[in-house]
């Protein structure tokens, strides 16, 4: 099994004491572009959202795992999302909530640890990330560990009354 535990950060399963801490960064305002969302989330469908979150990645496609730090301070929050088994692939979504703990090796450790896991627990082939045009800390981010631009989505995401271009990037397990 590999670990989900690195140098600086581990990856957990979601827990019901979360609650605060995804009520916290689903409803912050500044994050909703790269996560799609739209409007706020109750802490009631928050509740039921973690009730279910130990279904597994073959029923539900998705695997979400929070970023703590040595301590178990909650970081951030790491995804697999359109999980498909079938073609061993799946995209990857990462978000580390307080500015003070990026630029600090968080999200390139999260990304190893769970591209390794991929890779060799679910045997997945390739993972994707899609990143938007101008956000340069998450482009440097997934150049850095490997990942290809492989395409630019135009007009993809509408954000605050304007159009912008989406970078599809692609990792290849060789």
């Amino acid at each position: 099994m590999v670990s989900l535990t690195g140098e600086h950060i581990r990856l957990r399963a979601l827990e019901p004491d979360d609650l605060d801490f995804l009520y916290e960064l689903e409803n912050n305002v500044a994050i909703w572009e790269i996560s799609g969302t739209t409007t706020p989330y109750s802490r009631h469908v928050l509740k039921q959202y973690l009730d279910n979150a130990h279904r597994d990645i073959y029923e539900v496609k998705q695997l979400r795992l929070c970023i703590c730090d040595t301590k178990d301070k909650r970081i951030g929050l790491i995804d697999l999302f359109d999980f498909d088994p079938k073609n061993r692939r799946a995209g990857m979504g990462i978000v580390v909530l307080v500015d003070k703990n990026r630029n600090k090796g968080v999200g390139s450790e999260a990304i190893r640890l769970l591209t390794e896991y991929a890779f060799s627990t679910l045997a997945l082939r390739q993972l994707y990330a899609n990143v938007v045009v101008g956000n340069d800390a998450s482009i440097h981010l997934f150049k850095k560990l490997g990942f290809l631009e492989v395409g630019i989505k135009k007009d993809w995401i509408f954000s605050n009354g304007v159009y912008k271009d989406e970078i599809l990037f692609q990792i290849v397990k060789t």
